[in-house]
């Protein structure tokens, strides 16, 4: 049987961590930046974003070798 591929999506999105759960950026930071507040983009860079426990099966079937 041949190989699985990991999704290259998700692959590019998620990074496993050490413990099981997979690590994620965070969204609406990349355009249309002029209109935010520096508030909300400082709040939204800081901090470390895990995936939710219920999403994480779906990325360990995209991410078969993760």
């Amino acid at each position: 049987m041949p190989k699985m591929k990991s999704s290259s999506g998700a692959a590019k999105r998620f990074k496993k961590a050490a413990n099981g759960t997979f690590k994620r950026k965070q969204s609406h930071l990349r355009h249309i930046l002029t209109k935010k507040t520096t508030k909300r983009k400082r709040q939204l860079r800081v901090g470390e974003n895990r995936v939710a426990a219920v999403d994480t099966p779906m990325i360990n079937r995209l991410l078969p070798y993760a």
